[in-house]
């Protein structure tokens, strides 16, 4: 059974920092792109950052450049979401998922809570 479980999520002012981790199990992690989404209260779950199976490419949504980060690491199954400068805007339930080969996503996380307050 696949399980993706994010943490790390908070509250945070303006221009602060939170370091999100996903950890999956139940899956050969070395093959899944894994990428993190977001979505903030009636509006619908948009692509903020995503590394590529194997490591080695990352992916950047415009709005996450220059301040989010996203790292992998194939021993431990883990993906981190490391997010520098925060705005408000960048409120949202963020979500973990995995794509095998880079194709569709079909594992999601329960998501977790980022609020970052003005």
């Amino acid at each position: 059974q696949v399980r993706l479980v994010e943490s790390g999520g908070g509250l945070v002012q303006s221009g602060g920092s939170l370091r999100l981790s996903c950890a999956a199990s139940g899956l050969t992690f070395s093959i899944y792109t894994m990428g993190w989404f977001r979505q903030a209260p009636g509006k619908e779950r948009d692509f903020v950052a995503a590394s590529t199976w194997g490591g080695g490419s990352t992916q950047l949504a415009d709005s996450a450049k220059g301040r989010f980060t996203i790292s992998r690491d194939n021993a431990k199954n883990t993906v981190a979401l490391q997010m520098n400068s925060l705005k408000p805007e960048d409120t949202a339930v963020y979500y973990c998922a995995a794509a095998l080969f880079g194709g569709e996503y079909t594992y999601w996380g329960q998501g977790t809570q980022v609020t970052v307050s003005s």
